[in-house]
This record gives C-alpha cells, structure tokens and sequence, in this order.
C-alpha cells in the first residue's frame, strides 16, 4: 500500500479531490491504534495525518483546548495535567488490544471512534465533549463547524454525526475540545460477591443516591482477578472530587451499600489503576478469541452478564450495567448468539476483536434495521459521493444470515 502524507489541511483537501475526482478509495489513519478495528479497507492508498498534529491553543481559565486531530491523547494529557485540567469523558487507549504499544492514540481517531470511558456517565461521550472541528469532506471541501467556546452550541450536530463515523464522513483536522478540572481525590467503594444481578441493583442505588459516584461497574470472579487479585466478584464505585467532599461521601455510600454486601475501601493508587484498567478493557480473563462490546439497556446489564455467563462466556459491566465487555469463541454461531443476546437485552454488539476469518463472515457493527440503513447511506452519500473514505470499514464484505442478520 503507498502512503501519502499531507503537511496541512490544504493538501488534504487538494488530495481528496482528487481522490474523489478518479474514484480512488482510501484509508485513514494517523496513531493506527484503532487500525485493526473494522473490517479491512481495500484501498491503494493509505493517508498518514500524522502531519497535523500539535497543540495549536489552550485556554485554562476558559476550558478550552484547540489541536490538530493527529495529536496524541499522551501529549494533550500531559499538557492539560499540569493545569490541573484533563478531558472529563476519560478516553481509553485501544492500542494494545490490536497489539500494538500504549500511546498511540490520537484525539481525531479516539472522536472518530466516539469512545470514552467510565466517566461516561457524567461526562457523556467524547462527541459531547468537543465544541468544533475543521473538517475535510469527502468531496475535497474544508468545512468549518461549532466554536471555540464551551457556551456556543452552533454546529453541535454535525460534529456529533462525524464522531462515530470512524472516518467514513469527512476527515478531521483540527478539534476544539472542552477541558474540566481534574478531581483532586479518587476514591473507590468496593462491594463484595454479589452477583451480576445483585450488583446491578447495588449500581442502581449508587447511581440514584445524592453521593454522585462517577463510575459504576461490576468485575465476576475471574475478571476481579485479573484486576484486583480478588477471588470474589467485585463491584467498584468511584468517587471524585475535593477530598474533605469525597470522604464524606464515601462513608455515605458505604452505608447505603451494608445491606448489599461487605464493603471494602481501594488506596487512591489502587483506585487510579483499577479505572485505568476498566477504560482500556484490560481485566478480560486470558485470552479471548474475541472481543465484543455491548451496549444494553442500563437495567438489563446484570441479566445480561448473566446470560452470557450460562453460555460458557465471561466479561464485565461497566457504566453502571450499561456496557457489557465480553470474550468469546471465534465462531460464526457465538456472533449469532452475541447479537441476539444484545437484542433480548435491549442493545447493540460490536465485535471489536477477531481474527480476519470471522470478521470476513460478520459484520462488525450491529446490522441497522433497513429504514436506518437507507438513511445512514444518504447521509454518507452527501459528504462522500464518491465513497473514498475508507470504504467498507465499517460495513464490509460480511453478511449474518438469518434472523439477527
């Protein structure tokens, strides 16, 4: 595959007109952490964005942070930490589940990618955290969208179509990010055995407590082994803010936890590592031919942790049971029974790992029913007529047959 490598958006734009002018497909990509997510893109050409990174503004007392969208989260975290600042929707760092290095994550691949992590309960996703991009369709245009200020909301909606589009819209240049405060203690309440439908009630009453815990998520046995060397299941709550506040809580929730189960306290490093762990999905038990990620119903997350555990698999729950992270065999009947465990339970599986033969015969995303297929189409049509940005990364070759197809 030749690469191609813009110095500046302006060459970006020169090239995808181009592109699109003779059809020519391509694929995207800068840190390539997420590269092996997706199904493959048959493309001539990759185009490596690492040119257009760096931190082009920053703003503290505004909250604000402006960077080229190859920029590495490292590098912006770095920068933000020593204003006692960080990007509130916590975004993971895939790259060692494909294998590759930590770090190599971007800000335009994580938006792209719309991930976010256990904060995602109060901090909504990445999208809802960025204010602005410039953008480069499909077409070779330079389209400009949203603001530079956390209290404009002009062109919300089309930087949240383009996060989640995994580069199949329009190519991200530059992004305008929404920076908070980073809490000045972390701690972690613990609740111990209970089972995925008992943890799901004990999450529920976190959440709908006064004590604001910003994370909810529930570890079975073999998983809280991997991440806390417990032999019981765990159940961990996170509390944030200044520390007087969050030790006040924390004995709050505590009480409210007695009648669940044994409630035990995490040090703060401990604490810190164990969200580390759950953003980047790295409790998994062994290892898993698969990986999948679904999203139910908040409720139904516990009732689905244990369907998949009366199945022969294994995972575990975070945003408060509304994420369901799991392993599985790599076969065609196991993606079957994955989408249709999601549907039973209200949601959505993505396969996020597999090896190429699976995911030639599955789509990776969850199939849309036809009405929204044909809009998701016209809407891609718009910005790339041509369909040259990355094409079939996220739709592919694959088709399930049957029901859940």
């Amino acid at each position: 595959m030749e690469r191609l490598r813009p110095g500046a958006p302006d060459e970006l734009a020169r090239l995808l007109a181009w592109a699109a002018a003779e059809g020519q497909p391509l694929e995207l990509c800068a840190g390539a952490s997420k590269r092996g997510f997706g199904h493959a893109v048959a493309a001539r050409y990759l185009v490596d964005l690492g040119a257009l990174a760096g931190i082009v503004e920053y703003q503290p007392a505004e909250l604000l942070l402006v960077a080229g969208a190859a920029t590495p989260l490292a590098e912006i975290e770095t920068r933000l930490a020593q204003s006692g600042q960080h990007l509130a929707f916590e975004p993971p760092d895939p790259g060692p589940l494909f294998g590759h290095p930590p770090g190599r994550a971007t800000l335009g691949g994580t938006l792209a990618a719309n991930l976010s992590g256990p904060r995602r309960l109060r901090a909504g996703a990445g999208r809802d955290n960025a204010l602005g991009m410039t953008l480069v369709s499909g077409r070779g245009e330079i389209v400009r969208t949203g603001g530079r200020v956390v209290k404009n909301v002009s062109g919300y909606d089309l930087v949240k179509l383009v996060c989640g589009s995994w580069g199949t819209l329009a190519v991200a240049t530059e992004i305008a990010m929404k920076v908070l405060p980073a809490p000045e203690r972390t701690a972690t309440a613990l609740v111990l055995g209970l089972s995925p439908t008992a943890a799901g009630r004990a999450m529920n009453a976190a959440l709908s407590s006064p004590h604001e815990p910003t994370a909810a998520a529930h570890l079975p046995p073999a998983a809280a082994r991997s991440a806390l060397a417990s032999e019981r299941a765990v159940t961990a709550l996170r509390l944030e803010g200044p520390p007087a506040g969050v030790a006040a809580r924390l004995d709050g929730l505590a009480a409210l936890l007695a009648d669940h189960g044994p409630v035990e306290t995490l040090p703060e490093a401990d604490s810190l590592a164990l969200w580390r762990q759950l953003r980047d999905v790295a409790p998994l038990p062994g290892q898993t031919a698969t990986l999948w990620r679904l999203a139910v119903a908040p409720a139904a997350g516990g009732a689905a942790l244990e369907a998949l555990q009366a199945q022969g698999g294994d995972g575990f729950l975070d945003w408060g049971g509304a994420l369901l992270w799991c392993g599985a065999a790599a076969t065609l009947a196991t993606a079957k029974a994955m989408r249709a465990l999601a549907s039973a339970h209200g949601g959505l599986a993505t396969l996020v790992q597999a090896p190429a033969a699976l995911k030639r015969q599955v789509p990776v995303f969850h199939p849309q029913p036809p009405l929204r297929a044909a809009l998701e189409r016209r809407v891609a049509a718009g910005f790339d007529p041509a369909g040259i940005l990355n094409p079939g990364r996220m739709t592919g070759p694959g088709r399930m047959t049957g029901p859940d197809a």
